[in-house]
């Protein structure tokens, strides 16, 4: 008689908005393996992104106070009281009989010690570096422009170094983020399990681009986290030559560093919905991220999927994926002249274009769909659910 296997792992997924939450969810689903997600999502919204079937429990006040304050920023930014309004929504139902719950970092503090008394294992969801290497970064870059980073709380901070330390493991999508904790004493605790895109929907162009000038591609929020002012300065001596596309959202207080570029031959297209996203990836011709610092973009992986060469930043994090010269070009951020010299070669070279792309795509094929993403993240809940 053979033996039984035991049942699968019981899981809640706990994040506080979407990010990458709701694939992780969908998959742990349809293994058998969610006990349920949590979210600000409204179950609605939720819905548009989950099949059915997904046990959910959302908490839309919070998501709608972050929406409002979107709109019409007055007053202190709500991240902080979202963050522990929603660790104790997570309190009241995250806890029981669940042997794993993976909760988004800020929003997850005042859950671990009830999840540690039904003996829960409790993982943060850190999806960038280590929050005090991420915001020295950033203060450093925006007092280059003589503006304040603002967008971390000191409490968050706060909060997320608790958790750090309180939680079983945490889990970071590249090496990069992973060196961060390492070197401040969290290595053991470090989960690395970089993310996956969905290889239909992203796919190469069923013809080459016939543009009349090679199409650099960006997609991401338009600010100095992105590295956006030395990709700008990049670009000034290859505006004859090729066309600049830059796609999200402009930072807050950003547009004045933008006056002070001509930005010849460069299109601002703003926020788009991201249904138009994957057309948008398959009419360019190389794909540019430049950030100063990065947990593992999505857009990245999504331009790989659709055959696009890349040229990015050491600091983003990418040397997991993209080796230099095989899939894309890696400089140092902030480096205008090193970023001009890798865009130069590649708007200059078709060839190489075609050559990076196929290897970009091919790449991703090997190891990073969602479904990949996902069995690494339960061999690492199993791991952890068999320690004491």
């Amino acid at each position: 008689m053979n033996e039984q296997e035991p049942d699968p792992l019981k899981i809640v997924v706990s994040v506080h908005g979407r990010w990458h939450g709701f694939d992780l969810a969908d998959g742990l689903h349809q293994r058998g393996y969610l006990a349920r997600l949590l979210t600000t999502y409204p179950a609605s919204v939720a819905a548009k992104f989950l099949p059915l079937g997904v046990p959910i429990m959302t908490a839309p006040w919070l998501e709608l106070r972050r929406r409002f304050y979107d709109k019409f920023p007055l007053g202190r930014k709500p991240d902080l009281a979202i963050a522990k309004a929603f660790a104790n929504f997570a309190c009241r139902h995250a806890i029981g009989k669940v042997d794993v719950l993976v909760g988004w970092s800020s929003a997850t503090l005042e859950a671990i010690p009830p999840a540690h008394e039904f003996g829960t294992k409790v993982v943060i969801e850190r999806g960038s570096s280590h929050i005090v290497h991420q915001t020295d970064v950033l203060t450093a870059a925006y007092q280059e422009f003589g503006l304040n980073f603002a967008g971390t709380h000191p409490e968050i901070i706060a909060r997320e170094e608790q958790e750090y330390a309180a939680a079983d493991a945490i889990a970071v999508p590249t090496q990069f983020a992973a060196s961060t904790f390492a070197e401040r004493g969290l290595g053991e605790k470090l989960i690395v399990n970089p993310y996956g895109v969905d290889l239909t929907r992203f796919s190469p162009p069923a013809e080459p681009n016939r543009n009349t000038k090679p199409r650099i591609l960006f997609v991401g929020s338009v600010g100095i986290r992105k590295g956006v002012p030395w990709l700008l300065r990049a670009f000034a001596g290859l505006s004859d030559i090729a066309e600049l596309h830059l796609i999200g959202p402009v930072e807050k207080g950003f547009e004045k560093i933008l006056a002070q570029h001509k930005l010849a031959g460069v299109t601002l297209r703003g926020a788009l919905p991201s249904g138009q996203l994957p057309a948008e990836l398959k009419a360019a011709d190389v794909f540019c991220l430049p950030s100063l610092e990065e947990g593992f973009p999505l857009s990245m992986l999504q331009a790989m999927a659709s055959e696009l060469p890349i040229v990015t930043t050491k600091e983003a994090g990418v040397e997991d994926i993209i080796e230099p010269n095989i899939e894309g070009l890696i400089v140092l951020s902030k480096d205008s002249a090193n970023l001009a010299e890798a865009l130069g070669q590649l708007v200059n070279d078709a060839d190489q274009r075609r050559q990076l792309g196929i290897a970009a795509r091919r790449r991703v094929e090997q190891g990073f769909s969602w479904d990949d993403y996902i069995d690494r993240a339960i061999t690492a809940y199993h791991a952890l659910a068999a320690t004491t």
